[in-house]
């Protein structure tokens, strides 16, 4: 990456917004689908970034993937839902979904909202987190397309699965678990083939079932999930929480967001807990506050400066990229320049067109 350049977070969330609104996105989802990309950015996650930015704009132009989005209540029982997607845009509908589980955890001091047939949307913390701003925890699952075999299989069937839990942390930024049950996100590949560097041995087998370093082969083979079979069967149960309580899909019936010319069939399950019914929120985020005291208590391991609870190394993150402007690979910004020219928003590119061919 070029340190000398680097790219508003503004601007750059203006370009993503009228290129999503030039496909037919209403101007707000179009805004939010922008906004969650740039802020995987923000926090430090680029794999989840505006790298993804084509592969939705494919989505809809596919037609997998509705530019207009309709969610749609089957289940509507005070403190339970369930929503159906209908194929609209995954960070719309989560969005929605999150804020129907804040808004009933208010009123019942737990919700449950189940969303089927969504999309892929983004990093799952954005929500999670918007639940810790409004002094609840929350959980929330989501099902992917084949990434990894079942445990002693060889072929994939099973998605990355990820899940999240973000709770208030009293003065200190969220507390914020966000993971995939693969021992990395598949998009992490996709960044070290976007910066063309190896991957580590560990994370993928080749389609021979040999280990690899050539994040090309790893794409095309199968991921291993995170701590052996521990990984796999928190997979499975993520899956079930996400595509078979939902009525969504599950396995294979579930299409990655690089598959941009299949349906999603995704689905998510989103818990929320309001705080203030189990005991003050004060209370509780003074509570956080000694928690995180105890944890940066420990004696410091060999070559390490510090620890750090979840949540806070994104949070310094985009302290720093949101002052400083954030920074990307020569083909990350090679693609955005391509997508410009071919919508017509040359003029909106947060950076010099053929700045790329300097980096």
């Amino acid at each position: 990456m070029n340190a000398e350049l680097r790219v508003d977070a503004g601007r750059l969330i203006e370009f993503g917004t009228a290129v999503y609104a030039g496909a037919g996105v209403p101007e707000d989802d179009a805004q939010v689908l922008a906004d969650t990309l740039v802020q995987a950015d923000l926090w430090g996650h680029q794999s989840h970034g505006v790298l993804r930015l084509g592969w939705y704009l494919e989505r809809i132009r596919n037609g997998v993937m509705r530019p207009i989005t309709a969610p749609e209540f089957v289940v509507d029982a005070g403190a339970v839902a369930l929503i159906d997607g209908h194929d609209g845009i995954g960070q719309v509908l989560a969005q929605f979904a999150a804020r129907e589980a804040i808004r009933r955890a208010k009123a019942h001091g737990i919700a449950a909202v189940g969303l089927r047939y969504s999309n892929h949307f983004g990093t799952c913390m954005y929500y999670t987190r918007m639940a810790a701003l409004a002094g609840c925890v929350m959980l929330l699952t989501s099902n992917g397309g084949p990434a990894m075999a079942p445990w002693g299989g060889r072929k994939k069937i099973i998605g990355t699965n990820p899940w999240s839990v973000a709770a208030p942390a009293g003065r200190h930024a969220p507390f914020v678990m966000d993971m995939a049950n693969t021992g990395v996100a598949r998009g992490k590949i996709y960044l070290a083939r976007q910066q063309r560097e190896p991957i580590p041995l560990g994370w993928a087998l080749n389609a021979a079932g040999e280990p690899t370093t050539d994040p090309q082969e790893a794409i095309d083979g199968i991921i291993l999930p995170m701590g052996g079979h521990k990984g796999y069967a928190i997979a499975m149960m993520v899956d079930v929480l996400s595509g078979v309580l939902t009525g969504s899909g599950f396995l294979s019936a579930v299409h990655s967001p690089y598959k941009t010319a299949e349906k999603s069939n995704a689905g998510h399950l989103l818990i929320a807990l309001d705080i203030a019914a189990f005991q003050p929120l004060a209370q509780f985020g003074a509570r956080m506050e000694q928690y995180i005291s105890e944890l940066k208590s420990v004696p410091l391991a060999k070559d390490c400066d510090e620890v750090c609870y979840p949540g806070e190394i994104e949070a310094r993150n985009e302290r720093r990229n949101r002052e400083q402007g954030l920074s990307f690979p020569a083909d990350t910004l090679a693609d955005l320049e391509r997508i410009a020219r071919a919508t017509g928003l040359v003029a909106k590119l947060p950076f010099a067109a053929g700045a790329a061919q300097s980096v």
